[in-house]
């Protein structure tokens, strides 16, 4: 059995390990084309890992506090074959074996299960449940769904990332100096690894034409690499993308990962308080606050001046924009931070979308109602463009029409409502 296994039978949290399910009780479909506006929430979330075990698929569930798995309280798998699907491939229950929270823990419960690979095959949609579903959450409540578009490389890939008490540690990113370990199903392995030298670019307004600009290297260089010993953790000193194998051959497809410098996906530093700037500042701007005898203090300065000198709202538009800052860095953290993406671009400035449509080809379409000039709706879309260091990596399409709505946008950043004083100043509803 492999070591993460062990922990998660022993150290006293409700797992559920190795269940079938064939003849288990079923449930009722959700209504079709939900929204998934519940993923971008900035809120606990049910997080999903997955691991392959011969001809089985093991899935890794993190459920945030309260959670609870019981009576009243099912675990429910569907397989859709595509987001749009109308009806699903199959749906199940899994049973609850065993509950018992650890000691001192009230943070997150973690379950564990294993499905037939051959019921879950590459493209379909698996939606995870820890309550029933009804019309009343629309199936956007991110602490009890999940969703997970299943990939030839993740149906493949025999291992997980885990953290330093040895469960999964369900993010591709880590901090650097962070010690993790790389659990793989079977025999111990050692691990190979090699780091590659990027350039993180931000997103460009929606817009630019990208075409007007050079194209990115099509093989990143190799800036170094190495091989563990087999049951050896891992730590990286060097921030970078680092992409992991197991085993000697090539048999199995890499992961990649984002080693991130301070403490990511906070900020830290002047220098990560002034970079997500640039969404709302000139170069100039940005600029004079990094040569400034005290950083902080002017991004500090910056935000006041916006604010009229009403410290109230000052504080609050920090809180805000900063807080979305973070929330993109954890939501679509890739080979880039995720501020830097074109789904955390729009997060930042927009805020979360109210309401989100996945399509069959993948396409992700963000709705704001009130986003456009006269107060109407406005359609983001966004395209898969998975690749081997980014596989949930969707790219913006960019149109000339968005630049009023854009410079709109930006504008309520920079020039907010200073009419609000005291203690009780109104915010985002996204915000809250």
């Amino acid at each position: 059995m492999a070591p993460i296994d062990k922990v998660m039978q022993t150290a006293s949290y409700a797992a559920l390990a190795g269940l079938a399910l064939a003849g288990m009780m079923a449930f009722a479909p959700l209504a079709t084309r939900p929204d998934y506006a519940g993923l971008y929430r900035d809120a606990p979330h049910l997080d999903v890992d997955t691991r392959r075990e011969g001809d089985s698929l093991r899935f890794y569930l993190r459920l945030p506090a309260p959670a609870r798995l019981g009576p009243g309280h099912p675990l429910l798998l569907v397989a859709w074959p595509s987001y749009e699907a109308k009806q699903p491939l199959w749906q199940d229950s899994i049973p609850r074996r065993q509950q018992r929270p650890r000691p001192g823990t009230e943070v997150s419960v973690h379950v564990s299960f294993c499905v037939a690979a051959a019921r879950v095959p590459a493209g379909a949609v698996l939606q995870l449940q820890t309550n029933i579903p009804d019309a009343k959450d629309n199936y956007q409540d991110p602490a009890t769904t999940a969703w997970l578009q299943l990939t030839a490389a993740q149906l493949a890939r025999p291992f997980v990332l885990t953290d330093s008490a040895g469960l999964p540690l369900f993010r591709r990113y880590v901090q650097a100096g962070e010690t993790f370990g790389v659990d793989s199903y079977g025999i111990f392995q050692p691990v190979r690894w090699k780091r590659y030298a990027v350039n993180p670019v931000p997103a460009l307004p929606p817009m630019s034409n990208r075409a007007a600009l050079p194209a990115g290297p099509r093989v990143l260089p190799v800036l170094d690499s190495a091989e563990t010993q087999p049951g050896e953790r891992l730590r990286f000193a060097e921030a970078g993308l680092y992409a992991l194998r197991v085993g000697s051959g090539n048999t199995s497809p890499p992961l990649a990962v984002m080693v991130a410098a301070n403490s990511y996906p906070d900020l830290t530093t002047a220098s990560e308080l002034i970079e997500p700037l640039r969404y709302l500042t000139t170069s100039q701007e940005r600029q004079r606050l990094t040569d400034a005898p005290d950083p902080k203090r002017a991004v500090d300065k910056f935000w006041l001046d916006i604010a009229q000198g009403n410290q109230n709202l000052g504080k609050d538009l920090i809180r805000r924009y900063y807080g979305r800052v973070t929330a993109a860095n954890r939501l679509f953290a890739a080979h880039k931070a995720g501020w830097l993406t074109d789904r955390g671009l729009l997060y930042v400035v927009m805020g979360a979308p109210p309401s989100v449509r996945r399509l069959y080809n993948g396409e992700e379409r963000w709705f704001y109602p009130e986003g456009s000039l006269g107060g109407g709706p406005i359609t983001y879309t966004f395209r898969p463009r998975p690749s081997t260091f980014a596989p949930d990596y969707y790219e913006l399409v960019r149109r000339p029409e968005y630049e009023l709505l854009w410079y709109a946008a930006v504008e309520k950043w920079r020039t907010p409502p200073t009419a609000l004083t005291g203690p009780n100043v109104r915010t985002d509803p996204q915000d809250r």
